[in-house]
């Protein structure tokens, strides 16, 4: 019979900060590696209105980060691109583990369209013979869309085919430029490449909930698999398996299975302080990412408004969430003002509970502060507030 949980909310939810990096920053020359192996991985995307997802997530848990430390890290060979649930960095340690879907797409399966195997042999072979390309150099004379010296190609089927032959591992990200993935030979890029073997997929099932338990603390199935096609079966396995092993614990809250391990039951491994700070969060950070699991660890009910109508968002287009010591207590619409320097905090809402003393004001004032010099912006501007914190706020710009 599975027992109740034997973690307080409180103690729960700071094991989780805990095991996510976030009570103590990472510092030194491998600070990037370390957090990129505590966490798992850090998901990258496009989306500019400020710094990017996967440096926002990393400027969250690494001491004084800036961009080029990652950049670093990948250069040393301390990352690679690849997928995890979606686009991501991941530690050096797991490349062996990017194989199993690696093989699944070589040996037929699709990844977002039907490969045309003759078009991705022609390019595989244009990038052996000239090294690193970008798919916009694919792209006709003028720079645009077309055929080029009157080849087979055009700009959109050779992205298409750089893409795929990425996702099949036969090419790599060897850098990016000004966010343009720039592809090479995964043997150039990552040299012991074929000395890796594929996991089987009880290897990868464990793979799969060590990460996810070193990272997260406590998980459900479904949450160990997140976004990770046909492993269901494999992991109930494997979790089967290390529960009789008494590798694993579980414990059952709001109707739900959650497995641990042992060792993080004992005293010891409980925080001894949570800090008085105030974390903007990426909508893409790995605290936040699973918002059913948000909601019930948390109790905090999230949504990213990019994809909602304007006329229908709440908060706004891009809004992070406001993490307080080890509660949520609303979100901030923000956008970087480029040209004038300025982040605007075009959004704040608080929750109406929240109490604004004298030690959350100057944890968010400090908050606000930093992820606006992050940002490259040496002031900032409140639009609209709760009108309870405007006025406080106000008299801070």
């Amino acid at each position: 019979m599975t027992a109740s949980c034997p973690f307080s909310p409180k103690e729960l939810r700071q094991l989780i900060l805990q095991h996510q990096g976030l009570l103590q920053p990472a510092s030194g020359k491998a600070a990037v590696a370390q957090v990129l192996q505590q966490i798992s991985y850090v998901q990258l995307d496009s989306i500019y209105v400020v710094e990017r997802a996967h440096h926002h997530v990393l400027y969250n848990r690494v001491k004084n980060y800036q961009p080029k430390l990652l950049d670093k890290a990948l250069q040393q060979k301390q990352s690679f691109e690849y997928w995890s649930h979606a686009a991501s960095f991941l530690p050096a340690e797991d490349y062996r583990f990017s194989l199993q879907r690696k093989l699944l797409l070589q040996n037929g399966n699709n990844h977002w369209f039907k490969p045309e195997q003759q078009l991705m042999n022609e390019v595989l072979v244009r990038v052996e013979a000239e090294g690193p390309l970008k798919a916009s150099d694919f792209a006709g004379n003028n720079g645009n869309a077309g055929k080029k010296n009157g080849a087979w190609w055009d700009w959109q089927p050779a992205k298409q085919a750089l893409e795929q032959l990425f996702m099949q591992g036969k090419l790599m990200v060897a850098r990016r430029d000004k966010f343009q993935k720039v592809y090479d030979l995964a043997e150039r890029v990552w040299p012991d490449h074929a000395e890796h073997q594929a996991p089987t997929d009880s290897e990868f099932a464990d793979y799969l909930i060590e990460r996810c338990l070193q990272s997260q603390a406590v998980a459900t199935v479904q949450q160990i698999g997140y976004l990770r096609k046909n492993m269901q079966l494999a992991l109930k396995q494997q979790l089967k398996q290390q529960l009789e092993q008494g590798r694993l614990q579980t414990f059952l809250l709001d109707g739900k299975i959650y497995y641990y391990r042992p060792q993080l039951a004992l005293t010891n491994k409980l925080p001894n302080k949570v800090p008085n700070k105030v974390w903007l969060l990426s909508p893409f950070d790995n605290l936040v990412i699973q918002r059913d699991r948000l909601k019930q660890l948390f109790n905090f009910d999230y949504q990213i408004e990019v994809y909602v109508p304007a006329a229908k968002r709440q908060i706004g287009y891009y809004s992070l969430p406001i993490l307080y010591k080890d509660q949520f207590i609303g979100q901030v619409d923000v956008k970087a003002d480029r040209a004038s320097n300025t982040l605007l905090l075009q959004h704040l809402v608080l929750d109406e509970q929240v109490r604004l003393t004298d030690a959350l004001k100057a944890a968010l004032t400090k908050a606000v502060v930093d992820y606006a010099s992050f940002n490259g912006c040496d002031s900032w501007q409140l639009i609209k507030a709760n009108s309870d914190i405007r006025q406080w706020l106000l008299e801070r710009l």
